[in-house]
């Protein structure tokens, strides 16, 4: 026992009764009785209630105390009157009256409240972040993220990886993401990049020999801010394991996935074997590589339904004639719903910036008829065959999206998403891995309409590598894969391109000569020259991970100092201008600081 403390506020019960303790923490909440005052003593353990009568010479002192005010109590812990129990706390059979107060550290007026988690507009909430994180809903989500981040560690050494550190100050990487860049004062006018992942380093140490890496990894990336992403920095749990195969990442990840989501929520996990799903048919049956397996809602192809000669929707076959495809979403057991349903996801389609999504409504009597604004252009059999291709009966709907596969993919996917949420289709108290697989090597780039890599430049092409047809490029795939969790990618990974002379001939498809290769990879092609092993890894992002289980939207709300919007820490004025004689000494000379 210490002069502060014999005890936190999260601990004492009827085993402690009558016992005179010491606490300290927070004031949070007061309760003016006229001759008693009750008022609650937080700290980052739990609360207890202490209690205070007027004749105590203390009384004016705890009246006048503002809440979030430092103090230290002494008292004596007695019962709490039946009436009184608070059983949602462990502490909630016991108050202690007081014989001692002190304020440690006085609270000015608060700017939010701390009691209370109203919700306050980012600006506030981000430039006195520690009151936010006083807050009893982030306070314990950051304390989960801790909790999550030493129970990986533990994990990982229990399936024999070892924890080894990667360097912050490196060269910049000419793939992915804007760098964050670092002056260099000992070398002038040269700089350092901060890591966007430790990629080509987890890469180097399999050639080192080393087996099996894992690491809690900060990553730097420029990037915009979203709900899922910070801007500016992130950290995720990156993993490598020399001679694997894809098989053996999915097992470690989804022994490692299990043991994490069992042990921090009471969600139930549907299929604890992962679904695979290849790249090709995600992007068909849901419209996106990240499909939230929750979701019943299923896309179909039905082009040929429309190109039909019973089908006479000419719009639609206007559109095929010109490269068009057609694609469908059923919704099932619609027959109740009113018009202004189908009207609402028509109209909100339109503001997604598309020209609408068409629909019928399915009726069975003596036969299948279609009703709904196109009912009208399907023949009887043109309606059986649609049903057979989607599963679609009497009183189901069904959506069309027309136009290039990927505006309708787009408008699928978000589709899905709206009528599921409207519907109440999915089920918040679950969740729903998959792995992606089967990613294309190479894909057009819609602006230069060349070749580029579409995930990983680093990644082993499938197939005979002695034998690819690179001037088939489109067709290759490769042993890349993501996983996704309710929607949420939580991860891309590979296994590794460990040949040099296959590196080079990959590049060379993406536009990469040989000395473009040696200069922008100079130390990873150079290491393979010296005998790497078959390798392949993943990192998940602690971040998201830590979201699906505080079942929270926002990255925000689980990252303990994040930055705004516009990659602005308000709490501490970062970015902030530095001196001149700073840029002095890394020969920096800024030019028109008001642009």
């Amino acid at each position: 026992m210490n002069k502060y403390r014999s005890h936190n506020c999260g601990e004492l019960s009827l085993n402690e009764k009558n016992q005179n303790v010491l606490l300290s923490g927070w004031i949070n909440k007061k309760r003016d009785h006229g001759n008693l005052l009750f008022f609650d003593l937080r700290d980052n353990y739990g609360i207890t209630q202490c209690v205070i009568d007027k004749s105590n010479k203390y009384f004016s002192d705890v009246e006048k105390v503002h809440l979030e005010s430092v103090v230290h109590i002494q008292g004596k812990v007695i019962e709490r009157s039946k009436e009184t129990i608070n059983k949602d706390i462990k502490t909630g059979h016991i108050e202690i009256s007081l014989s001692h107060f002190e304020i440690l550290g006085k609270c000015d007026e608060l700017p939010l409240p701390v009691f209370s988690d109203q919700d306050y507009s980012e600006e506030i909430r981000l430039k006195y972040r520690f009151l936010d994180l006083r807050r009893k809903k982030i306070h314990e989500n950051i304390n989960l993220r801790s909790n999550v981040i030493s129970f990986i560690r533990k994990k990982m050494g229990e399936l024999g990886f070892l924890e080894y550190q990667t360097p912050i100050l490196t060269s910049s990487s000419p793939e992915g993401a804007r760098d964050f860049l670092v002056p260099s004062r000992i070398n002038k006018g040269k700089f350092y990049a901060l890591p966007q992942a430790p990629q080509q380093f987890k890469q180097l140490i399999m050639i080192s020999g080393f087996d099996k890496y894992f690491q809690i990894a900060p990553c730097f990336r420029d990037e915009d801010a979203r709900a899922d992403r910070s801007p500016g920095e992130f950290y995720q749990l990156d993993i490598e394991m020399s001679f694997v195969e894809q098989e053996d990442i999915f097992k470690i990840i989804e022994n490692l996935m299990l043991s994490i989501f069992k042990k921090f929520s009471r969600k139930k996990i549907l299929n604890e074997n992962f679904p695979k799903i290849k790249f090709q048919d995600a992007m068909l049956k849901y419209g996106t590589d990240k499909p939230d397996l929750r979701n019943p809602l299923i896309i179909n192809e039905v082009t040929e339904i429309f190109n039909r000669d019973d089908v006479t929707f000419e719009i639609f076959k206007k559109l095929i004639n010109n490269g068009s495809c057609v694609r469908s979403i059923l919704v099932k057991n619609t027959k109740e719903k009113p018009r202004s349903f189908f009207d609402s996801i028509d109209k909100w389609a339109k503001n997604e910036g598309t020209s609408g999504l068409a629909y019928i409504n399915l009726e069975k009597d003596d036969k299948l008829v279609a009703k709904g604004p196109i009912g009208k252009f399907f023949s009887q059999n043109a309606l059986i065959n649609l049903s057979k291709i989607t599963g679609a009966d009497d009183g189901d709907s069904i959506f069309f999206a027309c136009g290039k596969s990927k505006d309708v993919e787009k408008l699928l996917s978000l589709a899905r998403e709206k009528i599921a949420k409207d519907l109440n289709l999915i089920d918040e108290n679950v969740f729903s891995f998959c792995w992606i697989t089967d990613y294309p090597m190479y894909e057009i780039d819609d602006t230069t309409n060349k070749i580029k890599f579409s995930h990983n430049p680093f990644s082993m092409p499938q197939g005979d590598v002695k034998n690819l047809n690179l001037d088939r490029p489109l067709e290759i795939k490769a042993y890349q894969y993501d996983i996704v969790c309710n929607g949420v990618e939580l991860s891309s990974g590979a296994i590794r391109n460990h040949i040099p002379d296959l590196m080079y001939k990959l590049f060379s498809v993406a536009g990469y000569n040989s000395e473009q290769v040696n200069n922008k990879f100079s130390g990873m092609i150079n290491a393979l020259k010296y005998g790497a092993p078959p390798h392949g890894g993943i990192a998940p992002g602690i971040d998201r991970i830590v979201m699906l289980l505080a079942n929270e939207k926002n990255i925000r709300e689980i990252t303990m100092f994040p930055m705004n919007q516009n990659a602005q820490d308000l709490m501490m004025d970062a970015p902030s201008e530095v001196s001149d004689k700073q840029l002095k000494e890394l020969s920096i000379v800024i030019k028109n600081k008001k642009s």
